[in-house]
């Protein structure tokens, strides 16, 4: 199967099929039936896309219910690391972080479900990351959680110190003071 469990209930990395000889490679990113036929059913409705130099971070973010999304992340050009933490009340990972390198070259996507709060780090020259998402962008929704809480502990494979950060993640609240309404 191309799926992988993450130890965190519902975050899974998906990995595609890639048919490649001479002339490149071929694969297919996304299909619902693969989905459905390993019991994974979402109904995606939105797809965006982005490109970042080395050392931008983005996140950690959310939307609150009913306005959160599922995303599947992946990486068109470039690397990144891909992080998310799980905010269900009651999740036996509830607080946790989790990490994953993401790069054009592995073709891993990790499908991030309702829930947790998500965000990545370049980690190349330049990188180019697309998600779908299973409900549309509401602003009234919005939510994070500042990328350098200690609580946390992730490791973005940069030098924070550097990080390229908007305004809006810089004064974003540690975990243990944000607001939420995710129940696991």
């Amino acid at each position: 199967m191309p799926f992988t469990e993450t130890g965190f209930p519902g975050l899974i990395i998906y990995e595609p099929t890639v048919f490649g000889d001479h002339r490149g490679y071929f694969f297919e990113s996304y299909n619902a039936n693969t989905f459905l036929a390993a019991g994974i059913e979402y109904n995606f409705v939105q797809d965006n896309q982005a490109r970042s130099s080395y050392g931008v971070l983005r996140g950690l973010h959310y939307q609150l219910e009913p306005y959160a999304q599922t995303k599947l992340i992946r990486v068109l050009e470039g690397a990144i690391v891909d992080a998310v933490v799980d905010l269900r009340e009651g999740s036996p990972t509830y607080g946790k972080s989790y990490t994953i390198t993401l790069t054009a070259e592995n073709k891993k996507q990790l499908l991030v479900p309702k829930g947790f709060a998500h965000g990545y780090a370049v980690i190349s020259e330049t990188a180019e990351v697309m998600y779908k998402c299973d409900n549309f962008y509401h602003k009234g929704s919005e939510g994070g959680i500042i990328f350098n809480d200690p609580a946390l502990d992730i490791d973005w494979g940069i030098d924070l110190q550097h990080a390229l950060v908007s305004e809006k993640d810089l004064v974003l609240p540690k975990l243990a003071e944000v607001t939420h309404n995710f129940v696991f």
